[in-house]
C-alpha cells in the first residue's frame, strides 16, 4: 500500500504538521482576535475567573503542543527534502522551492521560539497571579509586565505568521528562477536576517516606538504583515532573476 512506503511516510510527516500548524496558528489568531478585544473590554473579575480557570490554561497548552509539533514535522520534512529530495545542501539551495520553504521554516521556527520561551514563560506568571488573587491573596507585582510582553510577542508572531504561510504555500504554487550564484544566495541570507532580527528586537525591547504602535492594533498588525510579505517576496524575485 502506497501509504507504507517512503511516499507515504512523506504524506503522513506534512499531514501531520498541517493538522498541528493549523491548531497553533488557529489559537493564535482566537487570541489576538477574540480573547485579547474581549479582555480589553471585560471587567476585572470575567478576566481573572477565565485565565485563573481552565479555559486560557487549557487554550495555551494546545497552543504551545500544536507550536512543537509543528516545528518539529516541518524541520523532518524539510530535511528530507534537503537530503533525499534534492540530494544534499547545495542541491537544496540552489533552487527557488528550497529557498521559499526555507524562508517559512525559519520564519516558523521564530514564531516557536517565541512560544516557548517568551509567551509561555509569561503566561505562566499571569495565571499564577490571576489564581492567588482568586483566591483572595496578592497579585505578583510583575504579572502585568509579562503579560504586556507575552502579548507582544503574540501579537509579533501574527504579523510574521502571514510571510510565513505565504513562502509555504508559495514553495510549490507558486513559480520563481532559481539562483544564479552565490550573491544571490547571500543577499537571499541577508535579507531574511534583517527580517527576524527586526522582528525580535521589535517584540522583545520594542516598548515605545513605530514597531509598537503598529503591533498596538489589529489592523496594523495585518498591514505589517501583508507588506513586509511584499517586501521579502519581491527582493527575493529580484535576486533570483
Amino acid at each position: 500500500m502506497a501509504l507504507f512506503s517512503g511516499e507515504g511516510f512523506l504524506f503522513l510527516l506534512r499531514w501531520l504538521h498541517f493538522l498541528a500548524g493549523i491548531t497553533w496558528i488557529g489559537l493564535l489568531y482566537y487570541f489576538n482576535f477574540v480573547q485579547t478585544p474581549f479582555f480589553a473590554t471585560a471587567d476585572a473579575p470575567v478576566r481573572t475567573g477565565m485565565i485563573a480557570g481552565s479555559l486560557v490554561g487549557r487554550a495555551l497548552w494546545w497552543f504551545r503542543w500544536g507550536a512543537m509539533v509543528t516545528f518539529i514535522t516541518g524541520w523532518l520534512y524539510i530535511l528530507h527534502m534537503m537530503f533525499h529530495g534534492y540530494g544534499g545542501v547545495r542541491e537544496f539551495f540552489a533552487s527557488a522551492y528550497g529557498w521559499k520553504i526555507f524562508f517559512g521554516g525559519m520564519l516558523g521556527s521564530v514564531m516557536w521560539a517565541n512560544v516557548w520561551f517568551v509567551i509561555w514563560p509569561a503566561q505562566k506568571v499571569v495565571i499564577e497571579s490571576a489564581t492567588k488573587v482568586s483566591k483572595g491573596g496578592q497579585a505578583i507585582p510583575e504579572a502585568a509586565a509579562r503579560g504586556q510582553r507575552s502579548g507582544f510577542a503574540s501579537r509579533t508572531n501574527t504579523l510574521l505568521s502571514i510571510p510565513m504561510l505565504f513562502f509555504m504555500g508559495s514553495a510549490s504554487h507558486l513559480s520563481m528562477a532559481d539562483p544564479t550564484g552565490r550573491g544571490v544566495k547571500i543577499g537571499a541570507l541577508i535579507l531574511l536576517a534583517i527580517v527576524i532580527a527586526a522582528a525580535e528586537v521589535n517584540a522583545l525591547k520594542g516598548t515605545t516606538g513605530p514597531g509598537k504602535k503598529m503591533l498596538a492594533t489589529l489592523n496594523g498588525t495585518f498591514w505589517g504583515g501583508f507588506i513586509l510579505t511584499a517586501i521579502m517576496y519581491f527582493v527575493l524575485a529580484g535576486l533570483m532573476r
